[in-house]
Formats: C-alpha cells, structure tokens, sequence
C-alpha cells in the first residue's frame, strides 16, 4: 500500500467542499457530482469500468479472470454532513481505490472480479433519510415515499435527484441481485472512542445500530408575548422542548442496552422574540443495536407526545422517516477479517458500531464484514475529525487482505495485460 499516494487522494477529494468551516459536500450537489466525477477518471486510469446507478450510486469495477462469477466488493460514501471533518466515509473509498492501485502494481490477478463502491447520500443531513443509495441497491427504498422531503432550503430529494441527472421514479433500476456479489466490506473511522481509548489498530464490527426517526410538526397559536397570560397559551416550542426532554429520560431507561436518542432539529416560527411561537417542526433519531430496547423507546415516546398534546392543547402529526432493523455482519466475514489482523500482528477489538452505515443495507443481500479505524479524541461529524494516515494504511491493508481472499488471487506478473 503506498501511503504517500493514499493521502493525495484523500486531500484532492477534500478540496471539494472544502470551507475554513469544514467540509460541504452534501448529497445531490453539485459539489458532490464534481468529486465523483474527479473518482470516476482515477477509476478508469487504473483500467476500471465505470457506471452510475438511478440511485447516484458510482460502482467501479476491476474484472476477474471469470467475469461471470459474483463481484467482491468494497466501498462507502463521500458525501458529508454540514461543515463536516475530512475523514469519515471517504476513507473508506480512498481505501478501496488504494487497494485497486496496489493490486495494479502487484500485476495480481484474481478469479472474481473486484468492485469499489460509492454510494450516493449515506448521510441523513440534506434530507433526513439515510443510506438512500445502498437502499436503493438492495431493493429498501421507494421513492414516492420521500420525494416530497426537502432540505433546510426547501429543495425537494425529487428535484435533486433532477439537479443530479437523475429520475427518482427509476431509483428501483438500482436494485441489483443476490448473486451479484459474493462479499461487502467497508472500511469507516470508528467515529467514538473505543479503539483509541483501548489502544488497537483495528475494529472488527459485529453488528450494526439501526434508527428510527421521525419528524414532529408542532401546532400551537401565536399570539402577542407581552399580553397573552401564561396559562393561555399554545406555546408550540415548548411543546417540543417538552417532547425532546421527555425522549432524553426515555432513551436513559434504556441506556443498559446501548440504546440512544437525540433531537437534532428544532425549527420555530415565527421567529420573532415577542411572538409566542406557532410552529415548531422537530427531528428526531432514535437508535440501538438492540431491536426490543429501541421499540420500547420508540412506543413509550409515541405516547408521551400524545399526553403533550393534549396537555398542552396543541396539534401535533408525526411522520415516520424511516425504521430500520439492527443487523449483524457475516460470521465468515469477521472471521476472514480477524484472521488478516492476527497475520499482520495488527491489534484489534471486535465490537457494534452504534452509527448506521450503508454495510448494513448491504448485509440485507450479501455477507458483509466492517472494519474501522481509530478516531483522534473520538470525534466525528466535526471539523476537527482526525485518523492518522498510518491507521488508515492498516485499515486499508486488512481490507486488501479480506478481498483478495475472496476475489482468490490465481496470478501475479505478466497475465494481468491479458485481462
């Protein structure tokens, strides 16, 4: 693996999007569609066939010496949330580009073709939906359901996918077989602690959080702040300052069981300071890796806003934006994983991700296996994310391991020119 090469991409990559702020490189943008587009010629300079999905998914292919058996794949995101950090999914396709060079130079040829993956709007910022392209890829999204969404500029996902010469009313010729691919990996920094906190170069991920999450519209009255008494009101904020303290209290009787929630959007209208407000609209995230804790959240939490509302006389309407189901990844695929890291003399922890990836779409159709590498003081989704190069060469170099195991290397030197 060549690490002076790896963090040349990684920067050309960040300088899309790139602000004194953080990175902006949201899904659907034409910021996005640059990157890919700076991915797709160094895909095809490594002689890799290039396509794009009805999803926005970019899937890179080297091929095998038997083109017609299941692709091994690998891949994450590069699109990024709101003045985000430099490292989070774009890793882990920098990574999977990395390997395809190191096999180039190696002139190594395997028997199963090899994939690298870029999956479009992994992140839930723009649109509050997640993992839309991997969705799409394994038959989980339907676009009617969220074509009307918009993001924080009033832009719909349908015009959007627009902007990015897309149909949302295609995305299901997205979908692709169960026997397409024989193996996933995705290679993600951690985004927590644990790895820096116990020393180890590599996470093992057995089993991935899933969320539910839901938008809250708030209908209360405005009405003037200096002449409207107290208990007249229909304060509609403090409805859902209610509401996101009630989820705090809800999700902490769950903590045993690893069980998260947050409110992450609170939007108030009118905005003015003497207006009691009249609207608010919240967004809210809840997710575990256990399915029975997160449903006790999820129905607790429904009924508490019933009692607010009728409480506080308000008019309250929730939309589901989406329930995912926690998974686990492929026990040959850990175990492929693990033993690449015991042969290298890598340390190494297995343990869940608590942050949803698009691996755990994929897990739905194919064995998959997730290896993270640490991050600096825990920190991700910021501008102050950091992994050291050094760790992401080791990360990339398991990775390596995993493919060219599956995809079985049958050659080295001179044959790679027949392919």
């Amino acid at each position: 693996m060549n690490l002076k090469r790896l963090k040349k991409t990684l920067e050309e990559i960040n300088q899309y999007g790139y602000t004194k702020n953080g990175i902006n490189r949201l899904a659907y943008t034409k910021t996005e569609q640059r990157s890919l587009q700076h991915l797709i010629s160094l895909f095809k300079k490594e002689g890799m066939t290039v396509k794009k999905d009805a999803a926005g998914n970019v899937i890179a292919r080297r091929e095998g010496m038997n083109p017609k058996l299941p692709a091994v794949a690998c891949g994450s995101h590069i699109d990024t949330v709101y003045n985000a950090g430099h490292y989070d999914g774009t890793v882990g396709v920098v990574a999977g580009l990395e390997v395809i060079r190191s096999l180039n130079d190696e002139k190594i040829v395997t028997e199963h073709p090899i994939e690298v993956i870029v999956f479009a709007c992994e992140e839930s910022a723009r649109f509050g939906v997640a993992t839309i392209g991997s969705k799409a890829m394994t038959g989980l999204f339907n676009g009617d359901d969220f074509k009307q969404l918009t993001d924080k500029d009033g832009v719909s996902l349908e015009a959007a996918f627009k902007e990015s010469s897309l149909n949302i009313e295609e995305v299901n010729k997205a979908v692709r077989g169960s026997e397409e691919i024989k193996v996933f990996y995705e290679l993600h920094i951690e985004q927590g602690p644990v790895l820096e906190k116990g020393k180890k170069d590599i996470g093992i991920v057995t089993g991935i959080a899933a969320p539910t999450r839901y938008q809250i519209e708030i209908t209360g009255q405005a009405s003037h702040s200096g002449t409207t008494p107290m208990a007249l009101r229909k304060d509609a904020f403090l409805g859902a300052a209610e509401i996101a303290l009630g989820l705090e209290q809800i999700a902490m009787s769950e903590a045993n069981h690893g069980t998260v929630a947050t409110t992450g959007v609170c939007d108030v209208l009118p905005g003015a300071m003497n207006v009691v407000p009249s609207k608010a609209v919240m967004k809210v995230d809840i997710r575990s890796i256990s399915l029975t804790s997160k449903e006790r959240v999820v129905n607790e939490f429904l009924q508490f806003i019933k009692q607010v509302e009728k409480d506080r006389q308000l008019e309250i309407n929730i939309t589901q934006l989406c329930d995912e189901t926690p998974i686990d990844m492929d026990l040959e695929a850990v175990q492929m994983l693990t033993e690449a890291c015991e042969e290298l003399n890598y340390s190494y922890i297995k343990m869940p991700s608590g942050a949803g990836h698009d691996a755990m779409n994929m897990a739905t159709l194919y064995p998959t296996g997730m290896i993270f590498v640490p991050s600096e003081n825990g920190l991700s989704h910021n501008p102050a994310e950091y992994t050291p190069i050094e760790q992401i060469v080791m990360g990339a170099t398991i990775l390596k391991e995993g493919i060219t195991k599956a995809a079985r290397v049958v050659n080295r030197g001179e044959q790679r020119a027949s392919i």
